[in-house]
C-alpha cells in the first residue's frame, strides 16, 4: 500500500467543494463520548437496530414515518421483553399495520434483543460493551456484531453505530472510491485482508488529525461526491 494523501490535504480539498473550511467543519459528525454512550438505554441500542434493520433495502422515509407505530407496537423495545418473544408475538405483529409487516426482520428484534440482554449479561449492560470498545478496531465491532446479531452485517452495522452516535467510519460508495483512490484498497472491502487495511488507514488518518473516524469518513466521501 503506498503512503495515502496526507488528512490535511484531504480536508482541503473536501472543503474547497463545500464551501470553504469553516461551512465544510460545520457539516462534520459530532459523536458521543464513551460516558455518553454507556448512559444509554439498552432499548434504545434495541430500537435504533431494528429501525436500521428495517431500513435496509425500504424507503427510509417510510420507516420514518412509521416508527412511532414500531415503538407502541414493540412496547419500547425493552431488549428482556422482546429476548423472550414468541410465535403469538410474531402472529400479533403479522396483523399489526403500525409495522412493516416482514416476518424475518420482525424475527430479527427478538434476536438482537436476545444479543442485548447477553451482552448486558456480560459487561454490565449493552450500552457499557458500545462505548468501550475501541474506534480502533471497528472492524472488529462490525465482526461481532455479524456474528452474534441478527441482520446486522454490511453497511446496516455502520449506520448503527453512526445513529448511536458511536464513533466510526461508513464504507458508502464514495468512501470507497475515495480509498481506491488512496491505494488502500483496489475494491469493495469484502475480504479481511482489505478491511483490515482499510481500518489501518483510517487509524493513520486519525493519528495524524487527532480527528473522530466518522469526520475523517465524512471527508473522504466529500472529497468524491
Amino acid at each position: 500500500m503506498r503512503k495515502p494523501t496526507d488528512f490535511e490535504d484531504l480536508f482541503d480539498i473536501a472543503a474547497g467543494r463545500k464551501g470553504g473550511a469553516a461551512a465544510f467543519e460545520a457539516i462534520l459528525p459530532v459523536m458521543k463520548s464513551p460516558k455518553e454512550l454507556a448512559k444509554i438505554p439498552d432499548d434504545r441500542w434495541l430500537s435504533t437496530m431494528a429501525r436500521c434493520v428495517f431500513q435496509a433495502g425500504f424507503n427510509w422515509k417510510v420507516i420514518e414515518t412509521k416508527w412511532p407505530g414500531f415503538e407502541e407496537a414493540f412496547d419500547g423495545f425493552q431488549p428482556t421483553r422482546w429476548s423472550m418473544m414468541s410465535d403469538e408475538d410474531l402472529d400479533a405483529l403479522l396483523k399489526d399495520t403500525r409495522v412493516v409487516r416482514h416476518a424475518k426482520k420482525l424475527l430479527s428484534v427478538g434476536e438482537n434483543a436476545i444479543f442485548l440482554r447477553d451482552l448486558a449479561a456480560e459487561y454490565g449492560s449493552a450500552a457499557s460493551f458500545f462505548a468501550d470498545w475501541p474506534s480502533t478496531d471497528q472492524i472488529g465491532l462490525l465482526k461481532v456484531m455479524k456474528k452474534r446479531g441478527s441482520r446486522l452485517g454490511g453497511t446496516t452495522g455502520q449506520y448503527f453505530l453512526r445513529f448511536m452516535g458511536k464513533d466510526g467510519f461508513m464504507l458508502g460508495g464514495d468512501v470507497v472510491t475515495a480509498l481506491i483512490r488512496e491505494g488502500v484498497i483496489d475494491k469493495d472491502p469484502t475480504s479481511q485482508m482489505d478491511q483490515a487495511k482499510v481500518q489501518e488507514a483510517f487509524n493513520h488518518w486519525a493519528e495524524q488529525s487527532g480527528r473522530p473516524l466518522a469526520q475523517i469518513s465524512r471527508t473522504l466521501a466529500c472529497t468524491v461526491g
